[in-house]
């Protein structure tokens, strides 16, 4: 009998964030029982420094949210945890730098999400992500590495992304209208698919209905979990 890995999942970005995640990994596991499932260790620890304040604050407070971020990924790796997965696309800003210090996998959002999106044949890919992620690049650089076209929004719509986000943090379901708006302008801009490149907007995603041509980065690591522990994907 083979062996199978243990996922950690390293959440509380938010933790409605996290919860959603996981439903995802158990939606997704092909199993007929309980013992089919994945062994899975989270620890949603909601005190990490905000993401996106810390990158775009001074070295100091990106370096304090860096070593929360380290200290978390070794906890699990100590705990026997096998695989790691982060669902929360800004901090793969720090994903490189954990890798080095980790003896274990931590599997890449960033470049898992973009590597499908290029599987699909697309070309041109919006990105609907946190003012953190977009200024630091994460998203753009992968794309480009690829051979894609990113495509972000006009400042005034990046500031609808992140109201959207307050929303979700906040327990609300989000507005549609402004959703609406984000989607008109990425299908005007010749964006054959866009990238749910925020944990927030999955949630969004979760509670609304949404066609295939957001494609959404949660999804993707959920997926990529499920593989690498030895698992089968479920058809949904």
């Amino acid at each position: 009998m083979h062996q199978e890995g243990i996922l950690g999942v390293l959440g509380g970005m938010g933790p409605q964030a996290t919860n959603t995640f996981y439903q995802r990994i158990i939606d997704r596991t092909q199993a007929e029982s309980d013992q089919e499932h994945l062994r899975v260790l989270i620890w949603s620890d909601a005190k990490i420094p905000d993401r996106t304040a810390g990158i775009l604050g001074t070295p100091d407070q990106a370096e304090a949210v860096y070593q929360h971020l380290l200290a978390d990924a070794k906890l699990l790796e100590r705990a026997g945890c096998t695989v790691l997965a982060i669902p929360c696309n800004t901090s793969h800003y720090f994903a490189d730098r954990l890798q080095g210090e980790l003896h274990i996998p931590l599997i890449h959002m960033i470049r898992e999400t973009v590597s499908a999106i290029r599987a699909m044949g697309k070309t041109t890919v919006g990105i609907l992500a946190t003012d953190g992620t977009v200024r630091t690049g994460i998203y753009q650089q992968a794309l480009e590495a690829a051979g894609l076209t990113p495509v972000t929004l006009p400042a005034q719509l990046q500031r609808v992304v992140m109201s959207i986000y307050d929303e979700i943090k906040k327990g609300e379901t989000g507005s549609r209208e402004k959703f609406g708006e984000i989607d008109a302008y990425l299908r005007q801009a010749g964006c054959d698919c866009a990238i749910l490149g925020c944990t927030e907007l999955s949630v969004y995603r979760s509670l609304h209905s949404l066609p295939p041509y957001y494609i959404d980065a949660m999804e993707i690591l959920a997926e990529q979990a499920i593989l690498r522990c030895g698992k089968a994907l479920r058809n949904v």
